[in-house]
């Protein structure tokens, strides 16, 4: 299952899969609830996305290992907030931010809903990807209209098929194992 969390404590490894840190490779730290969205999935997303995101600013509100947010300031991203509770995992993410010595991304170390609105504001892509079976995407949800500018695209994955966050619609889906992960955008 391509979304499993390794069950042991060892650090396992992870590709960027474009732009100018195109195959530099992070550590994942194993932690409750972490599964790094996969090199596939990733290059389906930025597919959808494009390849260039200069310009964008963006959140990943739950980070995580913190690829998704790295894959879109590899691509350009201006500004790439992420957030991530659990502090091994944030830890971890420090680290691998360092590596890369970019402006664009700023960590922030806590619960994104209610780090989000005070660090983030007129976004233009905003990745929620948080640990399932909490009800995370549903509370969040009412949080996107102070975050998202109008136009903003949303990426959402879920362990269950999404037809929309508040006024965002799904675009774009696809499924890998039994995970879903959606591109929702406003009409």
């Amino acid at each position: 299952m391509p979304y499993a969390c390794p069950s042991s404590s060892v650090m396992s490894r992870i590709r960027i899969t474009g732009g100018t840190w195109r195959s530099r490779m992070i550590q994942v730290a194993d932690g409750p609830g972490l599964r790094p969205t996969p090199d596939r999935v990733r290059e389906t997303l930025f597919n959808w996305l494009g390849h260039d995101l200069s310009g964008v600013k963006c959140l990943d509100a739950f980070a995580g290992s913190g690829i998704l947010g790295l894959e879109a300031a590899s691509r350009g991203a201006t500004q790439v907030v992420m957030i991530e509770k659990e502090r091994r995992a944030f830890l971890q993410l420090e680290k691998n931010v360092a590596l890369f010595n970019s402006p664009a991304c700023k960590l922030v170390c806590g619960d994104a809903l209610e780090c989000a609105p005070a660090v983030a504001a007129d976004c233009d892509l905003i990745f929620l990807d948080p640990p399932y079976r909490l009800g995370l995407l549903e509370k969040f949800e009412v949080l996107l209209p102070r975050l998202a500018k109008p136009e903003a695209r949303i990426y959402a994955e879920a362990e269950y098929p999404l037809e929309n966050l508040g006024p965002w619609r799904v675009v774009k889906r696809g499924t890998a194992g039994q995970v879903h992960y959606h591109l929702l955008e406003q009409p």
